[in-house]
């Protein structure tokens, strides 16, 4: 019985990984950073245009809320602060499905310094983005704001 249940166990585990590497999945998180006046922390990457909500991948068995607590903290400086999912979206990246879920954080503290990865941030009211946002940034923005519905994709 137990040679039974460690063959089913490896065909599970192979099938798995068959499946990883036939339709692989990364996933991502991205944080909606409001402060008290109900401004939006956007940031400018040094390796892509545009204004962007802040956020990164989440790690190989990380949970998402603590993988974007520790991409904010690298990125931004983030310390504290409550966290609420607010979408799951996807996204085609090459062949890799995206993944990726937005949550809103409110209550934090932000000690930016400009770094490897960031170059500047802004506080803006989501419905007054900066001219060079990225069009998922300004989606990201009405979905917020209330004046979009939430879509499926990034």
């Amino acid at each position: 019985m137990a040679g039974l249940v460690f063959l089913k166990d490896l065909v599970f585990q192979v099938l798995i990984a068959l499946r990883a590497i036939w339709a692989p999945t990364a996933f991502g998180v991205v944080g909606a950073v409001f402060d008290d006046q109900g401004r939006v922390l956007l940031v400018k990457h040094r390796y892509n245009a545009g204004w962007q909500l802040p956020g990164g991948g989440v790690g190989r068995g990380e949970a998402p809320e603590i993988a974007l607590l520790r991409e904010l903290g690298e990125e931004v400086g983030l310390a504290g602060g409550t966290t609420r999912l607010f979408g799951l979206y996807t996204r085609k990246a090459g062949w890799v499905t995206n993944v990726v879920a937005l949550y809103r954080v409110s209550a934090a503290q932000v000690n930016f310094r400009p770094n490897l990865e960031i170059r500047e941030i802004c506080l803006v009211m989501p419905g007054q983005p900066p001219a060079d946002c990225t069009p998922a940034t300004l989606r990201r923005l009405k979905e917020l704001d209330g004046e979009q519905a939430l879509s499926l994709c990034w």
